[in-house]
């Protein structure tokens, strides 16, 4: 028996959804995916203003990383632009807590398929809130920064959510669960980075700016962990596990080399190891899954410092910025990327690479602000389309004790990719200005859309 994963044929109807609770489990996902995004994106319209404050009231810790980035740019032959630094910190700060997630999210993912993925689930959730917890009290760089490392370590509750997606039986639920897990991203960058903002600028006299959110944050992570006790079931069951932790954890240490990520190493050990022609659709699919989300960071991590810079953005018109990117992806999962049916995944991810590439010209070189809404718009569109459709092709591979790891490499893949792409971009940002930054990635997103073309049919093996 063989589906397809590649473009030359759509299915004209899908199977029908197993009626095994699947509809119940996705909602329940949503809805904790959601409330945890809601804490973690209210910091994005505050970044900027959060290293300004540390940099006026002369912290320590700060002022030495500004004082070496200025020796290097000295060293260097670079112009003195003090305001570009904040970009080099921001994208550092970014790569700091992806390196984190690089780390941790292959070992929770494969202690999960060992002991379950409820229990893992809520110990992730518990770190986020030592996490928030420590940004509410941190009144210097150094204890944001500890703040920052702690939350990296902890976000390993994305990867859970799309393993605990990939348990559903149905190739129609799974393509529907990634969907709304999308539609739970676009909701969140929607909605909290407004709240982000709206508290930023209700600060009382004599408090830190950032402290009401922050609090906020933290009784988010607190919901979130009352709402996973109570109501989110266990999706794999006790047959279906690893054998050991041990084995468990040496497919996890397998995801922490990238040779042996991009290769999907883990998932070749034991008797459930995919066929020839289906790994090497997941390393196609993993390698274009790691350049779109390295070229995609680079913007998202510059783009608050880019509308800040040259249109003097506050953190509220930050706060309605990432409402608008929000939103648009919020209609588009909702309307367009759920209804996806499984088989045109991939035709509907090379359609969405294509508009990236006028979307990241439009945003670098824009004069003004209509152009940099253009710009959005588009960049809005494709975002809601490609994560959740390549998640659910790949969500399709391995056996079901093998579910947590493929998702754990993807995403570990993702982190890697987002530890990167943030400092890179940054650095270029900061040696050649935002124009020759998005100039050049909009031209290496034609590398994953090459790569599409590779993709061949996949085999199902039962």
């Amino acid at each position: 028996m063989a589906i397809r994963t590649g473009e030359s044929s759509c299915p004209t109807k899908g199977k029908s959804e197993a009626e095994d609770g699947s509809g119940w489990v996705i909602t329940i996902v949503f809805l904790a995916l959601l409330i945890d995004l809601l804490g973690f994106t209210l910091i994005l319209p505050l970044l900027p203003s959060i290293l300004e404050y540390y940099s006026k009231n002369d912290d320590g810790f700060y002022l030495s990383l500004q004082h070496g980035v200025d020796w290097f740019a000295a060293v260097i032959g670079v112009p003195l632009e003090r305001k570009y630094n904040t970009v080099l910190f921001g994208g550092l700060i970014g790569s700091i807590f992806s390196i984190l997630q690089f780390f941790f999210s292959p070992l929770t993912g494969a202690a999960s398929d060992c002991l379950g993925r409820r229990p893992i689930m809520l110990l992730t959730v518990v770190g986020l809130i030592a996490s928030y917890a420590l940004w509410a009290i941190s009144r210097s760089f150094g204890i944001f920064l500890l703040s920052r490392v702690l939350g990296g370590i902890s976000k390993g509750n994305v990867s859970l959510s799309t393993a605990i997606i990939a348990d559903l039986h149905s190739p129609k639920a799974r393509s529907k669960g990634m969907a709304m897990i999308g539609v739970a991203f676009s909701l969140g960058f929607t909605v909290g980075p407004m709240i982000g903002a709206y508290l930023a600028m209700e600060t009382g006299k004599g408090e830190v700016f950032y402290l009401r959110s922050a609090l906020l944050a933290l009784m988010f992570a607190v919901a979130d962990l009352i709402f996973i006790f109570f109501l989110l079931p266990e999706t794999l069951p006790k047959e279906k596990r690893v054998s050991s932790m041990m084995c468990g954890f040496q497919a996890g240490i397998d995801l922490l080399s990238p040779l042996a990520l991009f290769q999907f190493s883990a998932v070749t050990r034991g008797k459930d190891s995919p066929s020839r022609e289906n790994l090497q659709n997941l390393k196609v699919l993993g390698l274009v899954y790691f350049l779109y989300l390295f070229l995609f960071s680079g913007l998202e991590y510059t783009l608050s410092f880019l509308t800040h810079q040259r249109f003097q953005f506050s953190s509220m018109q930050q706060g309605k910025m990432f409402f608008f990117i929000g939103m648009t992806m919020a209609v588009i999962q909702g309307g367009y990327t759920r209804r996806i049916r499984p088989g045109c995944e991939i035709k509907a991810v090379k359609r969405a690479i294509m508009l990236l590439i006028p979307a990241f010209l439009l945003i670098g070189w824009a004069g003004n602000v209509t152009v940099l809404s253009t710009g959005l718009l588009l960049y809005s569109f494709a975002a809601a389309i490609v994560v959740p459709c390549l998640s659910a092709v790949v969500s399709g591979y391995g056996s079901a004790s093998q579910k947590g790891t493929v998702m754990g490499i993807l995403r570990s893949l993702g982190a890697l990719a987002r530890a990167l792409g943030p400092i890179l971009s940054a650095a270029v940002y900061w040696l050649a200005g935002a124009e020759v930054c998005f100039t050049v990635c909009a031209v290496l997103f034609l590398l994953p859309l090459i790569l599409l073309g590779y993709i061949k049919q996949q085999t199902k093996e039962e």
